[in-house]
């Protein structure tokens, strides 16, 4: 089961919605770069009881991208990651994480990115993961999946099927979730070939890029995976929650190239 949509929309809504998600991508670039890798750039924490930061940088990329949907989708809803809810009035709501990743962004690693959806209420239409610094964006929705960098636009697809036992898993942090959630993920951790951590969001653009097999998390908000599953499953892949349901407003996921190693993961993660 993959937790996506394959609804159709008038195509010019389509191409019309596609053309606003490259804008807020484009917005969010604009507000971004002058602050990443920038040492006087400072974090306040979300989170008294840990570290939760967000910075002027967040800031400014969401407000940004309010204004370009202010400008060209007024009627639309919007959930942002900074700047909460507004509710739609068109039955579109735009989904919103102008940093994903705040901890790389902090310690100048790469691995962080803008995301962006539309959704319909359910499960993303259409996504986008953008990597600024890198001039990525790996965009998916509404029958393809592409990577765009600089001027080259080409193709994305998931890898083919293979055992456990040569597949690649990510995940952003080693200490996954409760200790329940930890047993379950160190069960498949065990049996890959490589893991690897603190990919951030930049780990489900691998997974549509085709470099790696799974992405197993826990604890995600919607905004941290509209956007990513709708690159992810365009591209091919499986994004469900941890029972194989849908998982498009967050908890325990798992994105998967194909599906023999998606159930081969579920089994382990089901116990």
């Amino acid at each position: 089961m993959t937790d996506s949509t394959t609804r159709t929309l008038d195509p010019e809504l389509e191409a019309e919605l596609r053309e606003v998600a490259h804008a807020l991508a484009d917005a969010a670039r604009s507000a971004i770069l002058p602050y990443f890798r920038n040492r006087d750039l400072c974090a306040d924490n979300k989170q008294p009881a840990g570290f939760d930061p967000v910075t002027d940088a967040d800031r400014a990329a969401e407000r940004a991208m309010r204004r370009v949907l202010s400008d060209l989708r007024p009627e639309d809803g919007i959930e942002g990651e900074e700047e909460g809810t507004t509710p739609s009035k068109s039955g579109l709501t735009w989904v919103l994480d102008p940093i994903d990743g705040t901890r790389a962004f902090l310690a100048g690693a790469a691995t962080w990115g803008v995301l962006i959806a539309v959704n319909a209420g359910g499960p993303p239409l259409f996504g986008i993961v953008d990597q600024p610094y890198m001039d990525e964006r790996f965009v998916g929705g509404f029958g393809r999946a592409e990577l765009h960098r600089g001027g080259f636009v080409g193709p994305l697809s998931t890898r083919a099927a293979r055992g456990l036992d040569e597949a690649i898993l990510l995940t952003t942090f080693p200490e996954i979730g409760h200790p329940d959630e930890r047993a379950a993920f160190d069960r498949v951790r065990d049996k890959v070939r490589l893991t690897r951590y603190g990919l951030d969001c930049y780990g489900y653009a691998l997974l549509a890029l085709g470099g790696v097999d799974l992405v197993i998390e826990a604890g995600l908000n919607s905004y941290d995976i509209q956007g990513p599953m709708a690159v992810v499953a365009a591209a091919g892949g499986i994004v469900t929650d941890w029972q194989g349901g849908p998982v498009h407003r967050g908890g325990q996921v798992i994105a998967a190239a194909n599906a023999e190693v998606h159930a081969a993961a579920m089994r382990l993660l089901r116990g």
